[in-house]
């Protein structure tokens, strides 16, 4: 444990233990690992502290076509086979180089369950073999690919269009409501979940949590040297911070973890949003860590997050609804 004790004082005691644990773990740090093997060291913690599986009428794997013709797997999830259901497409975090549909195939389960709409989880191409600006493309090309076709190829409600995701899925969500506002494409709303949004990681709880917990200053540099030439940092691509405007884009649900070194510029996104009239609801999440959406097992506020989300979900939609 190489933080310090006033942030582990600052954990919960269910989050306190769990870092302890994950420090004893026999596991070299990721940052050590080559991408390919840190890919599968994710992909074999899938699910070991994550609620329970919901269940669901709909699960459905499909391929949607990136602009280049490489096809992109995509999951839906619908509570029930009716028709005109809303939808909501999902960016798994990551930090643009791990992760897949797999890694937060529960947490869509859960989305969908709680908020009686679909979700399309998408498997966006990663780091290395893929570098900025592929996945934003790939986020873009799947959210316009669901407003043209989804009514007709998969029987969803294109008027009822919503986007989200957590980490460095959070940064592809908030782009493409940029993309959806710049394309005349109306949301019902953008779901970010502790979102990355400046290009050079140089806030306050940067600082405060360089050393964790779990996610430190090491892991994030060793991301995005996977993903990013330091030239194109500033692009508002991988930075909605730095975009000269957010006008218009659509309402946004972020939530937050209050011991993550990205929760500042979660704070300040939602801040740039607002000062352009942009309706925000804002939720920190106290005591916890960045990634505590998928330990719902062991963590509350996990499963408080799950009932939020779907919250703003269900009130987005129905807003849309109404305005017919």
């Amino acid at each position: 444990m190489n933080h310090s004790p006033e942030i582990h004082a600052r954990l919960t005691p269910a989050m306190r233990l769990l870092v302890e644990r994950m420090a004893q773990a026999p596991y070299p740090p990721m940052h050590t690992l080559t991408a390919q093997q840190a890919k599968q060291a994710y992909a074999s913690s899938i699910g070991v502290l994550d609620v329970p599986k919901p269940e669901l009428a709909r699960v459905e794997d499909i391929e949607i076509p990136a602009r280049d013709g490489h096809p992109l797997p995509a999951r839906l999830y619908a509570p029930s086979m009716d028709a005109g259901l809303p939808v909501l497409l999902y960016t798994h975090g990551g930090g643009f180089t791990i992760g897949s549909i797999e890694s937060h195939d529960t947490l869509c389960r859960v989305l969908s369950a709680m908020s009686g709409a679909a979700v399309l989880s998408l498997d966006y191409r990663l780091a290395p073999e893929w570098r900025f600006p592929t996945a934003v493309h790939d986020a873009w090309d799947a959210l316009r690919w669901l407003a043209e076709k989804g009514a007709r190829m998969l029987g969803l409600d294109r008027r009822r269009l919503a986007v989200g995701g957590d980490s460095a899925g959070g940064t592809l969500a908030a782009v493409s409501a940029i993309h959806a506002r710049d394309e005349g494409l109306d949301l019902a709303l953008q779901l970010l979940i502790y979102p990355g949004t400046t290009d050079h990681q140089d806030t306050d709880s940067h600082a405060t949590f360089a050393h964790g917990p779990v996610l430190d200053k090491q892991l994030i540099d060793w991301f995005f040297h996977h993903y990013i030439d330091a030239g194109d940092r500033s692009d508002w691509r991988f930075a909605p911070l730095k975009s000269a405007d957010v006008d218009g884009v659509a309402p946004a649900w972020i939530g937050l973890a209050e011991c993550d070194p990205l929760v500042d510029e979660g704070v300040l996104y939602a801040d740039k949003l607002r000062m352009a009239g942009v309706p925000v609801e804002l939720e920190i999440y106290r005591g916890v860590i960045h990634g505590f959406i998928t330990m719902g097992r062991a963590i509350a506020e996990a499963r408080q997050l799950h009932q939020d989300a779907a919250a703003a979900l269900r009130r987005a939609f129905a807003d849309v609804g109404g305005r017919r």
